[in-house]
């Protein structure tokens, strides 16, 4: 079992989540909770794949998958932004109606064979760079180096420009901003299209780049929901949303790995004459999901961990202490 191919396979499992998990963070930032991260991201694969199948051009269908999932979220943005309807039953509906969309519009995809998917390449000289260079810089989809690019960059747009200033702002204390001319609403509605458009490239990136096709329901297997816990795990922040992204998608990609060998480490390999086993290693990241999530709906726990104060709060324009 070589890890080196572990985790360079990982890194690439490992951008799903860092787009999705970046996208619902700058919507939570902006004080917008959104659980529909699953459903956005399997409107993302089906657009993507549906637009390459049709037009040869896997660059459309990325572009495709990032528009229609933006404007999916928009539906979530509506109902809680102006509605002021709770944030976590919208999301969750969301989560329903985009695999609804999804499958609808997907039905017969799965029987379409090949298309055209996104270039692979390696960066010279950074690949002699000793286990890092294989890992992270050899033979990776486009995709994964735009993820290398997203991360500082949003860090630095969160915490060292004006307009990042004024995403914190509004997700700390809306009625301060709006007191300073900021539009509360109209930063908020950008944010969820912006977090709606990344999950859309999160599913993208599955469907044209780390498991190219599509599989239904199956495509995304629960992604979304792992990229929500990442987003409390990281406290908010893109470089330990990176990290936790790109941990998890080692894992994802060791835990398939570790279920084939005959042998492992010199001794019988319990997980492969054992299914259950191998089953209950699929469960630990959605087990982790499942602990993160409760922990982080705890107030105490959330302003403990740096959540936005104004997460999952309907803004009311003129209402004390908002």
């Amino acid at each position: 079992m070589d890890f080196t191919i572990i985790l360079q396979a990982g890194i690439a499992s490992g951008t799903v989540l860092l787009f999705a998990t970046i996208g619902e963070l700058f919507s939570e930032r902006a004080g917008v909770l959104n659980l529909g991260v699953e459903g956005m991201m399997l409107i993302g694969a089906m657009s993507a794949f549906s637009t390459t199948i049709a037009t040869g051009n896997p660059w459309l269908g990325v572009l495709v998958a990032m528009l229609f999932a933006g404007l999916i979220s928009q539906i979530h943005a509506f109902i809680v932004i102006t509605l002021q309807a709770d944030q976590v039953v919208s999301g969750l509906s969301l989560t329903f109606l985009g695999a609804g969309i999804s499958l609808v519009l997907g039905e017969g995809l799965s029987k379409a064979g090949t298309v055209a998917l996104l270039p692979n390449f390696s960066i010279p000289l950074l690949t002699l760079i000793p286990i890092i260079g294989k890992i992270f810089f050899t033979n990776q989809s486009v995709l994964v180096y735009i993820g290398y690019l997203l991360v500082p960059l949003s860090w630095y747009y969160i915490n060292r420009t004006r307009p990042g200033l004024h995403l914190r702002a509004v997700g700390e204390y809306p009625s301060a901003a709006d007191a300073l001319g900021i539009s509360v609403f109209r930063m908020r509605y950008f944010y969820v299209f912006v977090g709606g458009m990344l999950a859309g490239l999160a599913g993208a990136t599955i469907s044209l780049a780390v498991s190219p096709g599509w599989f239904s329901e199956l495509t995304t297997g629960g992604q979304g929901w792992i990229a929500i816990g990442l987003v409390i795990f990281a406290q908010w922040d893109p470089i330990r949303a990176a990290v936790g992204a790109y941990a998890f998608g080692a894992l994802r990609r060791l835990i398939l790995d570790i279920q084939g060998p005959l042998v492992l480490l010199g001794f019988d390999n319990p997980f492969y004459y054992n299914p259950y086993l191998g089953f209950f290693l699929q469960m630990l990241p959605y087990l982790f999901t499942v602990t993160v999530l409760v922990i982080g709906s705890r107030e105490a726990m959330r302003k403990r961990i740096g959540a936005p104060a104004a997460l999952g709060n309907p803004y009311i324009r003129g209402e004390r202490g908002k």
